[in-house]
Parts: structure tokens; sequence; C-alpha cells
């Protein structure tokens, strides 16, 4: 039996939080899609880490990480980040798909490159060659982690990559062309710190679902940024909605018995498009500065987040895509200095009251309908008992529940692991 654990808005919702929650009852995590672009922060006994490959179970002893086939996989992110968590005395249980694809340093150059070119039109990519990977694996150029092990037979398809990247290179960005040489040595070292992990892991997941183990599959980014569904073209360049993690895991879609869907008290983005609830100057600094752990700044990037108050619309579309069987609503303590809190309900697009999210064209012309709700004056950081939290902020829950139609079972008010209350029956 799997469970989704996924985002409903941009990312950077709390989602590596309770995936490290949940590991404790469970078998096997895997990371289904992205690549290291984005991060997870998570707060627990042992530290504060920001992971940006490794599933966010590699803290228990007891779980499986996997690294399925859907992961843009930067190897030397991937060691560099294993040998952070080692050096803190932690020695997760991972291992890595060996038909996931290998992230080289020619993407990183080329999403770089690109940027740079676009200018102001850029996209506001991490530069972390994730688009460009992808392009490769849908181009059909790319190279698996299996394939690594088998280089000398590799000569022809190593030649054919760089006959499609070197007139991108010399004529569009000016660029010294690529080196077949060169790209069969840095395959062959990432080939030697991949090896000891990589495993068939469809054999893997067949043997544990006829055994009945619990799977966690652990997405990257929102509904928002998905590929088709998304504020397209601002978007990521893998699916990041639970249906895609049945493929990006390599699991039967029907194995997915329920869909958790991470949704922030409040909204942030980051990178550019549409956010039609966004704040700006001393008001947004202000909600930035008391968000999250330490602020509302990436977890891999460092650069501040856009921030805004809750998107009803948004929140209510990337459920939906999401297929969510339950909502966890994270970061709520930030909203404690707020004498009202403000919350869009609906778009106005020329003129007209919208209460769906419609396609990226009318987005850039939509202004927020907001509503404001009675703030609760006080710091709720670490409460865990439900009853005797204020009145106003569990009115505040209420209306979000009800305004996005599927049941809150997760409040959590803190970045620590502890900082959470399970919700059943509620007054």
């Amino acid at each position: 039996m799997a469970t989704a654990i996924v985002g409903a808005n941009w990312g950077d919702e709390g989602k590596g939080k309770m995936t490290d929650l949940l590991a404790r009852d469970a078998d096997i995590i895997v990371r289904f899609q992205g690549g290291n672009n984005a991060g997870h922060t998570i707060i627990n006994d042992k530290g504060r880490f920001a992971l940006h490959l490794l599933p966010s179970g590699v803290f228990n002893p007891n779980v499986i990480n996997v690294i399925g086939t859907g992961v843009a996989l930067n190897i030397r992110a991937f060691k560099k980040e294993l040998d952070e968590l080692i050096e803190a005395g932690i020695e997760p249980n991972i291992i890595v798909s060996d038909r996931a694809q290998v992230l080289l340093d020619i993407h990183k150059q080329l999403d770089a490159l690109e940027e740079q070119r676009l200018g102001k039109a850029g996209f506001g990519s991490t530069k972390s060659g994730i688009a460009p990977f992808y392009s490769d694996k849908y181009s059909k150029i790319g190279f698996q982690v299996c394939e690594l092990f088998h280089l000398d037979q590799m000569d022809q398809r190593i030649q054919l990559f760089c006959d499609r990247k070197n007139p991108l290179l010399t004529s569009v960005y000016n660029q010294p062309a690529l080196d077949p040489a060169a790209i069969k040595a840095e395959l062959a070292e990432l080939a030697e710190i991949i090896r000891p992990f990589a495993r068939d892991t469809g054999d893997f997941f067949n043997k544990a679902i006829k055994e009945g183990k619990r799977i966690l599959l652990e997405g990257q980014l929102g509904s928002l940024k998905d590929t088709d569904h998304g504020i397209y073209p601002m978007v990521t360049s893998s699916s990041p909605l639970a249906g895609f993690a049945s493929i990006g895991a390599g699991i039967p879609p029907y194995e997915i018995k329920d869909i958790i869907t991470v949704v922030k008290a409040y909204s942030s983005a980051v990178g550019a498009g549409p956010f039609v609830s966004e704040i700006f100057g001393d008001e947004a600094e202000e909600l930035r500065k008391r968000g999250g752990d330490k602020g509302e700044y990436g977890a891999t990037t460092g650069r501040p987040r856009r921030v805004g108050w809750f998107d009803v619309p948004a929140t209510r579309y990337g459920c939906q895509l999401q297929g969510a069987t339950e909502v966890a609503l994270t970061i709520a303590d930030a909203l404690g200095y707020l004498d009202e809190i403000p919350v869009c309900v609906a778009y106005e697009i020329d003129g007209k009251r919208i209460d769906y999210f419609p396609a990226t064209p009318y987005l850039y012309k939509a202004k927020p309908i907001i509503e404001k709700l009675p703030g609760w004056k006080c710091d709720i950081r670490g409460a865990t008992d439900w009853d005797a939290l204020p009145q106003q902020v569990r009115d505040y829950v209420k209306f979000i529940e009800k305004s996005i139609g599927v049941p809150i079972t997760f409040f959590s008010t803190g970045p620590d692991r502890k900082d959470i209350i399970r919700l059943g029956k509620r007054a």
C-alpha cells in the first residue's frame, strides 16, 4: 500500500517535514520526480537539514530510501548530500533506480546560458540543469544509471549526444564544442560514485508490494508547477502530481491508497509567473521573515520567496489535481501577528468574479477578492493541543477546510517534527 505526500501550490509547503514525520510508520520512501533544484528543510532531534535529492526518510534507520526513475539524478550532488548526513552521524539506507537518468555538467551549463540569454524574460531557473536534463530524457539522448556500467558499448550514443549539443553551444551560446572523450570520462567518474547504490527497483517494488510493505511517495514542488496543469511556461520540467508517482517510482497506480496534500496557511512562490494573492514591500517582508523555520528563503538557492495571502482558488485547484484525500495545513504559526488575516477567496477578471483557477493568460489579469478573518494575536508555535488553541485559529482552519473541500487531518504549528496536531473529529 502506498501513500503520496505532495504539494498543492507552488512548492515549499512543508512536504519534507510530513514525510519525516510519517517515516516512522513506513518501510520504504521514494522520491519520484524532480532534481536538486528544490529542497526540503527538516528539523528533528538530529538537527536541521536541507535535503535536495535524498528522500526525507533518511533519518529513520529502519526505512529504505529510494531515488526513483523519474528523478533528475545529479550524482555529485547526491554524494555531497549523503556525505553531509554521514558526517552528522546519520547512515541512511539508500538505493537508486538503475533506470534513473543522469544529470551532467553540461545540463547545468546550458541552463545558466539560457537564463543569461533570456535576461529579464527568464523563467527564474535555479540553474540546476533540470529543463535541459528532461529535454534530453524525452529526446531519448540521455543516459540511464545502468548504462554507466557499460561504457564500452556507449561510444556511438555519446557521439550522438555531442552532435546534438554542439550546434547549440557553438552557434547560439558561442561556447566551445563538447568533446566526446570528456563526456565519457565524466560518465565513468559518476559510475563509480553511484555503483554501490544502483539497483533494479522494478523487481524491488514488485516484491515489496507482494510483502505488504508500506510505501511513502514523496513529491517535489507543487501542483501549480506541473508541466501540463501549472502556470505554464513558468513551471518545472517534471510532474509533481500524485498521478505521476506511479510512473516516477514504478508501482501500479491502484497501489496509491491515500494522497496527503500539503498546504501552507498563506502563499509563497519561487520564480517568475502570475501570483494573484502576492503582497509587496514592508507587508511582504514582515510575513516573509516570520514564515518557515528561518523565514521564507529557498532551501536550495537561499533567495527570498515571493509571499502572499492564502489563495482559495489556487489551493482548491491544486488539491483537485492531486486527488487529495486529506490535507496537512502548515505554518499557521507565522500569522499570529495579524489583527485580521486576509484570504483570497476568488478572483476578479475583466470585472467578473471567478471562483476557479484559470489558465495562465487569465491569471495575469486577475485581481484578488479578499475576505478578512479575525486574527488570534498570539504565538501558537509548538502547540500540540487542538482544543487549547484560540477559537480564531480553529475558525481559520475550518474556513480553509470548507473552502477547499478536503478534510484537514494534520495541523502544523512549527518547523519541528513534534510541532504537529493530528486532527480527528473536532469542534
